[in-house]
């Protein structure tokens, strides 16, 4: 799992929502209904960002620390952090029972998807 760390600047807005820019990031933007939404919010674009550059295969810039960035009255400087997980298939050998082989192939599931889904719930991702 690869980790960024950016600072995203917070711009309040008067219905109490909040604009997250990336000054590191040009383009980079978000928004929330309010600072816990913001929060959440920055993270998911955050990672978003990233996640396109990796896949357009376009450098990922360096981030500046806090001091880099002026703020005009009641905006601030956070760090938010995106973790990009490693979404590559492998090929795992598993064992099930041949009746439960035989229940798959009949209603078509694919075992893959279902193992996936059952994972994520286990490891609550």
């Amino acid at each position: 799992m690869a980790e960024y760390v950016y600072p995203a600047v917070f711009h309040p807005n008067e219905d109490g929502s909040y604009t997250i820019t990336y000054p590191d990031l040009p383009g980079c933007t978000s928004e929330g209904k309010n600072l816990g939404n913001a929060m959440y919010m920055a993270q998911a674009a955050l990672t978003h960002w990233i996640e396109y550059l990796t896949d357009k295969q376009q450098p990922i810039p360096p981030a500046s620390g806090l001091q880099a960035f002026g703020t005009l009255p009641g905006e601030f400087v956070n760090f938010i952090r995106a973790d990009l997980k490693d979404n590559r298939a492998v090929k795992r050998t598993v064992s099930i029972p041949k009746w439960m082989d035989d229940k798959v192939r009949e209603t078509g599931l694919s075992l893959s998807r279902v193992l996936q889904d059952a994972l994520s719930e286990r490891l609550t991702l």
